[in-house]
Formats: C-alpha cells, sequence, structure tokens
C-alpha cells in the first residue's frame, strides 16, 4: 500500500527555525464556477490561474467532450454542475462517476431541473447517479422551491443557468440556508459576468433576470481550503518562531474557508496581509473554542484534528453535511482520531460535537492514518507531523484539491514515499 511518512522537525529551533514561502493551489471552487459561466459564454473568457486539482481538471476535459457519457470520476461539485449545464444546453450525456459518487444523492437538483423543462431519468436508483439527460423543452415556470439546507451546490448550479432561461428564474430557499458564502460567491462570480441577480436572504428568494451572460478575463485566488493546513501547521508548531507566508490570498475573499484566519487565531495563529500573501506566525491559544460549520464545512476535519493536538476542548455544530461527502466524515475522524489520543463525541444527539482530548494513546508512533479515499482526510491529519512522526496512507488523494501538497510539505518537514524509499526534495 502507498502511503507517506511524515517526520517530525528534530533541528534545534533557534538554528533552524520554521519558515517557509507556499504557492498556494489555486481555489477549486472558485475555478469549477468560472468554467461553467465560461462555457455559458461560448467559451471565450480568459480564466487566468485555474486550479489544478482533479476536479477542475476533470471539469475542463468534460466541458470539451463529445462523449456521450460524461464520468465525473468522484468530483461532487463537477456532477452537479455539469448536470445542470448540460440540461440547460440541452445536450444528450449519461453522467455517471465512481461508486461512491453514484451513492451521493442527487435527487434535489434533478427535480428543480425537470419542473424548468429537463428530461432527466434515473438509471439506477431514484434520486442518485447515474442519469441519462435528454434535452430541453421549457415549460414555462420560472419559480423554483429547493432545500437550503442540503447542499448549497445545488442552488449555485441552478442560480448559474439561469441567466440563459426564457424568464430567468426566481429561486425560494426552504429549511436552513447551508454553506452560504458558497452562494454569495456564486452570486458574485455572475455579477462580474453581467448577471443581475437580487438576493433577498430574509424573504429567502435569490431573482435571476434573462440576460447573456458577457466574456471577461477572470483572474482565480488561490485556495482558502488549502491554507487551512497551513494555519494548522503553524498553529501545532513548537517553535515559537515559525513564519510562513501563503501566496495568492486576499482579506476580502468570496471563499467561506476564509473563516480559518478568524478560527485559527482563537488557536494561537496570527494573520498578516500584505500585497500578495498572508503571512502567519504563532501567537497565544485561547483553551477552549466552539465554532458553527455550517458555512465552512471543508475546514471542520482540519480543526479538529488541530484541536485534539493543541488538547483545546473544541464544540462543533453544523457539520452534519460531512457525512455525505467523499465519505462520511463523522465517522472517520471519530476512527482516527482515537489513533492521536482523542474522541470526537456527539453531545445529547442535538448535532453537537466535542472533541475531547488526550484519552489513553495506546498505539504506537508513527500512527497510521487511513485516509478513506478523502483529499481531506489525509491533509488534515498532515499537520499532526508537527508533533510526532505520522504515516498517511494513500498520499494521492490529494490530486482532487491540492495536487501539489505534499511537495509543499516537504519545505517544511521530511516526507518519505516509505515504499519507495524517496524522499521528495525539500
Amino acid at each position: 500500500m502507498n502511503a507517506v511518512r511524515l517526520l517530525t522537525p528534530t533541528a534545534p529551533v533557534e538554528n533552524h527555525p520554521v519558515r517557509a514561502t507556499i504557492p498556494l493551489a489555486s481555489s477549486k471552487s472558485e475555478s469549477n464556477r468560472a468554467l461553467i459561466l465560461d462555457a455559458l459564454t461560448g467559451f471565450r473568457c480568459d480564466l487566468q490561474n485555474l486550479s489544478t486539482a482533479r476536479d477542475t481538471q476533470t471539469m475542463i476535459r468534460l466541458l470539451k467532450s463529445t462523449d456521450p457519457v460524461a464520468d465525473v470520476l468522484d468530483a461532487g461539485t463537477t456532477m452537479r454542475f455539469l448536470t445542470a449545464y448540460f440540461a440547460v444546453t440541452g445536450q444528450d450525456k449519461t453522467m455517471t462517476g465512481t461508486p461512491r459518487m453514484c451513492e451521493r444523492p442527487i435527487g434535489i437538483l434533478v427535480d428543480a431541473l425537470r419542473t424548468l423543462g429537463a428530461d432527466i431519468t434515473y438509471l439506477n436508483n431514484d434520486g442518485y447517479p447515474p442519469l441519462q439527460l435528454k434535452g430541453f423543452q421549457y415549460t414555462g415556470s420560472n419559480h423554483v422551491s429547493i432545500r437550503g439546507d442540503v447542499s448549497s451546490q445545488y442552488i449555485s448550479a441552478l442560480l448559474m443557468i439561469a441567466p440563459l432561461l426564457p424568464d430567468g428564474l426566481v429561486l425560494y430557499l426552504t429549511g436552513a440556508i447551508g454553506s452560504r458564502p458558497y452562494i454569495e460567491m456564486t452570486i458574485e462570480q455572475m455579477r462580474y459576468f453581467g448577471a443581475t441577480i437580487i438576493p433577498d436572504w430574509e424573504a429567502r428568494t435569490i431573482s435571476v433576470a434573462p440576460k447573456p451572460y458577457l466574456p471577461k478575463p477572470y483572474q482565480i485566488e488561490s485556495d482558502w481550503s488549502g491554507a487551512s493546513y497551513w494555519y494548522s501547521m503553524v498553529a501545532l508548531s513548537n517553535d515559537e518562531q515559525t513564519e510562513i507566508e501563503l501566496l495568492g490570498l486576499k482579506p476580502n475573499s468570496l471563499q467561506g474557508d476564509s473563516a480559518i484566519a478568524a478560527i485559527m487565531r482563537s488557536m494561537g495563529v496570527v494573520s498578516q496581509f500584505t500585497d500578495r500573501s498572508v503571512r502567519l506566525t504563532k501567537g497565544p491559544a485561547e483553551p477552549s473554542l466552539s465554532w458553527d460549520f455550517t458555512h465552512c464545512p471543508d475546514l471542520a476535519q482540519t480543526v479538529a484534528v488541530c484541536a485534539a493536538i493543541k488538547g483545546i476542548a473544541l464544540t462543533l455544530t453544523g457539520i452534519e453535511s460531512l457525512k455525505i461527502k467523499e465519505t462520511d466524515r463523522v465517522l472517520a475522524l471519530q476512527t482516527e482520531l482515537r489513533k492521536i489520543g482523542s474522541e470526537l463525541v456527539e453531545v445529547e444527539k442535538d448535532h453537537r460535537y466535542q472533541i475531547r482530548p488526550r484519552i489513553a494513546d495506546t498505539h504506537t508512533s508513527p500512527v497510521r492514518i487511513h485516509t478513506y479515499d478523502d483529499h481531506r482526510m489525509a491533509m488534515a491529519f498532515a499537520p499532526v507531523a508537527m508533533q510526532r512522526d505520522i504515516v498517511i496512507e494513500e498520499p494521492r488523494v490529494v490530486d482532487k484539491s491540492y495536487p501539489s501538497f505534499w511537495e509543499d510539505v516537504a519545505r517544511v518537514l521530511t516526507v518519505e514515499l516509505i515504499d519507495e524509499g524517496q524522499k521528495y526534495p525539500a
């Protein structure tokens, strides 16, 4: 089994402080939205700094492909965005993916697209891929209701195609609205490309006028989700002189995961923005922290692992959506955190979870972390190596969102491919 061993820094910190400049991967979330919007202009935009993540590269390939089968592999965003795009543009496509992808629900989006006029059939189980798309005949109804508490990607997928509908779209959101920053990211990118879109959060409606997109150049920001692992590295470093610079981040980002700067301030990381980056240094940490991850669920794993190692009493809410991601991330966290002497427990079944750090640790070093074919499990646990040697199984799962992750980690830690005896260059 392929794996990497990460070795804790052993050099005297006074002579070799932990310092690095990291050319972060660009935002997969921004890239994937920009690609759909570009496609809706007839591929006439100049998109700069597109993500090299596997999900984004899959999106690029499938948008240009004439193959009748669109295999998204394990890319949930790609599945949802392309289903809406292929539907509204009247293409005949079979949408499919990995076995796990075909276990992830899509019925809410399909129902909405059918209301608008899409001809979509389930090929196996109702509510799940694979799907057969057979064109689009507008029904004349531009009012759609959709739950806001399942996946913001359904909402974003519908919003992005809305300007192409003859009467635009009025989207009614029911229930709680989760991951709202991702919806707001979609809205701002749509506006940049010329859409007229009016959200009324109190009335729980989003109105989009029928209006063609305008082709324009667009620069993708670096990825705040990817930045979170470096925040954790700094938080867990024993070197008080640690300084890590993350290139390409903005203080007023469209990305919801920029919340990591506020979260990690309580965990001992100070952020200082420059004209090209954010510089991370050590600061005092609080003994406890409560955070609602409803609008930034992709940060939960990183923060949970960091709190467990630092001994911070962390209370997490808003993480129910993690159960239907690449894996059941709540269960995966519970299993792997026990290996590093901690527990993630649900409190009274009210959807609050707590990190209970420093239970009896019976595992020998280095601990071996299973990644469950989930890129964020691999990267969330990597910073543990700032405190102790650790082995991460199936390390190439990071290709989904941050292909250069291990090369970047090698700027701070020794990274060994233990099956091949190979080290990444520092």
